[in-house]
């Protein structure tokens, strides 16, 4: 589990319906951070069905929903939860905060 804090974008570089990867500074775990009507949330960039970044498909802010570009397994980008086959696991979910005009995330998993 990381304790540290890792840098994303400024909050200017992450806007409603956009998202931003980044790589978890202790961990190494690849990070997706979407914005969704003004809220942030953190999911790992990677398809629980298989291992391929999330990153890479389609966000649809209208559904809350990231698309995977490989198979089209869908995810609700505010818990992970897997919503359609080939995808039955979620991916994990992280912290995400602003400070400082600044959008940081952590791999909080033990």
């Amino acid at each position: 589990m990381s304790e540290t804090w890792t840098f994303v974008c400024t909050s200017a570089e992450l806007l409603p319906g956009e998202m931003q990867t980044a790589f978890d500074e202790v961990t190494g775990a690849p990070i997706l951070v979407l914005n969704l009507d003004g809220e942030l949330y953190a999911l790992e960039d990677v398809c629980s069905h298989e291992d391929f970044e999330l990153s890479a498909g389609a966000f649809d802010p209208a559904e809350g929903t990231i698309e995977c570009v490989l198979h089209g397994a869908k995810f609700d980008v505010r818990d992970g939860r897997a919503l359609c086959a080939p995808a039955y696991e979620p991916v994990a979910k992280f912290p995400v905060k602003r400070e400082h005009d600044g959008i940081w995330t952590r791999d909080d998993r033990d």
